[in-house]
């Protein structure tokens, strides 16, 4: 059990491109391949985390491994979207969840908080933001995989996709990602 989070992490890693891959060809059978993969990769980020706390089996590996499968993983669909829906998912908003992860990456590996050992602290909202992120994903995939189907479970992933809903929610989870940011900026000017 004590090397199994790493191992669901490294797995997650190794999904992302297999599912990047197959959002891109835009058919049918690879999106819903795709959409499978993308839940099993979220569910095992849940997972990883809470066998290592269970089992008492966190590592400096993992501290690294983690946060870097999730931004892989959810960075990396995130410019698919970009490139096969733009009206959904466009470039900019894709541009400022990047640049605030990266931001927060380097304001965590540099914290006076963490000991600047490029571990840093996770704050309770930013794990509300990868699920948030996560949620987004997973919704806009499960449309873009059922909108291929003929039937009422097409013609309501159509309708949807055809309202003003899937740029909207990607706009709150933007600014909610934003956010999260602004709230570690801040937090270290008070502890900095």
């Amino acid at each position: 059990m004590k090397h199994l989070p790493n191992a669901l992490t490294i797995i997650r890693i190794l999904m992302t491109p297999v599912v990047l891959i197959l959002l891109y060809g835009n058919a049918l059978p690879g999106l819903a391949i795709a959409l499978i993969l993308f839940l099993l990769a979220a569910a095992s980020d849940y997972l990883d985390g809470k066998i290592a706390r269970k089992f008492e089996a966190r590592s400096e590996l993992g501290q690294v491994l983690d946060p870097l499968a999730d931004k892989v993983l959810i960075l990396g669909a995130f410019v698919m979207l970009c490139v096969i829906v733009p009206e959904f998912v466009p470039w900019w908003g894709v541009a400022l969840i990047g640049l605030r992860d990266i931001s927060v990456t380097w304001l965590r590996s540099h914290s006076p908080v963490s000991g600047g050992d490029g571990g840093g602290f996770t704050l309770p909202v930013a794990k509300g933001k990868t699920v948030s992120q996560i949620a987004y994903l997973s919704g806009i995939l499960t449309l873009l995989t059922f909108e291929k189907l003929e039937g009422v479970a097409g013609a309501w992933s159509r309708w949807i996709l055809d309202t003003p809903i899937p740029l909207a929610a990607f706009l709150l989870v933007v600014a909610f990602t934003l956010w999260t940011g602004w709230i570690y900026l801040f937090r270290e000017k008070r502890t900095g």
